[in-house]
């Protein structure tokens, strides 16, 4: 299949080798020179601009970093026609992106109305999923659209969820990335409460892993350094998810929260602790440095 693949981050490129190992032909654009250099260098196809890769194209998947990027490159912003311009009639559209449901919903409507299926379908799994091919995918959409997508979001993922219609990818997404994050902060405090009291992370940590708090951040991403050494924590807390993404998604939560009059108390707490981070310099460390606020220190 000929697929425009737009978004070459930490996520988006692994993929989109994924699918040009498949077998797939891929044409990959990001705005980053840096990013088009690592996907050409694994064979796939480089292009001059969104627009160009989409030309031809059976198949368009994105991975942007935010709701703005998905409805302008989609939709347009004042400076032109947006790229469902571009984009042929009965191509299917895969946003793979983290935004708010309504803008899932809003892309969705207008590419209806230009003849293309579009489906969100956000990724849990973190880089390392990506790059195995191991990615959970949560997905909105019809049944049709979604067997329409899965033969690609197999070559990428090894679990495909259908959450519901359009945007109830983006919800189920929140609803994982909300608990995430409050979970990485609890584990974060417990972890630094043990070693302050003198004992050693990696022993306290498989004690709590075997026990009734066991919890993904403890099978596979501590925040202290050199428990797991594939961890970010152990290679300074470098790749991985960025504490401002973590940030972007728990805002996301407490918009959708404040919408549905729902109570997230421990969300809302998470994002103030994530946001203070953020400010003291760690926005771009990955988001299980947050135990460095929580650390003893001298």
């Amino acid at each position: 299949m000929k697929i425009a693949f737009i978004g070459l981050g930490n996520m988006g490129g692994p993929m989109a080798i994924n699918l040009h190992k498949a077998g797939h032909s891929v044409k990959a654009f990001d705005l980053s020179q840096d990013a088009l250099a690592k996907v050409k260098a694994e064979g796939l196809q480089v292009a001059a601009s969104a627009q160009d890769a989409v030309q031809g194209a059976e198949a368009v998947i994105t991975m942007l970093p935010a709701s703005q990027h998905v409805e302008g490159l989609f939709l347009g912003n004042g400076n032109g026609p947006g790229l469902l311009a571009s984009i042929a009639q009965g191509a299917l559209v895969i946003d793979s992106s983290t935004i708010a449901a309504a803008t899932s919903q809003k892309v969705a409507k207008a590419a209806e109305a230009a003849g293309i299926d579009f489906i969100d379908a956000p990724v849990s799994g973190g880089t390392g999923g990506a790059i195995a091919g191991t990615l959970t995918f949560m997905v909105g959409g019809s049944e049709a659209q979604l067997e329409r997508a899965r033969p690609l979001l197999e070559k990428m993922g090894a679990n495909i969820f259908h959450a519901g219609a359009v945007g109830a990818g983006q919800t189920a997404k929140i609803c994982n990335n909300m608990l995430l994050g409050i979970l990485m902060v609890g584990t974060s405090e417990a972890i630094a409460l043990g070693v302050a009291n003198g004992l050693d992370p990696k022993g306290l940590s498989e004690i709590m892993r075997r026990s009734s708090g066991g919890n993904w951040a403890l099978e596979k991403y501590n925040p202290f350094p050199g428990v797991h050494e594939n961890a970010p924590a152990s290679k300074g807390y470098a790749g991985g998810f960025g504490t401002d993404l973590m940030l972007k998604d728990l805002g996301l939560a407490q918009e959708n929260a404040m919408a549905t009059k729902a109570s997230t108390p421990l969300g809302g707490l998470a994002r103030a602790i994530y946001a203070a981070h953020s400010i003291a310099g760690h926005g771009g460390e990955d988001f299980s440095s947050v135990i460095k606020m929580l650390q003893k220190k001298g």
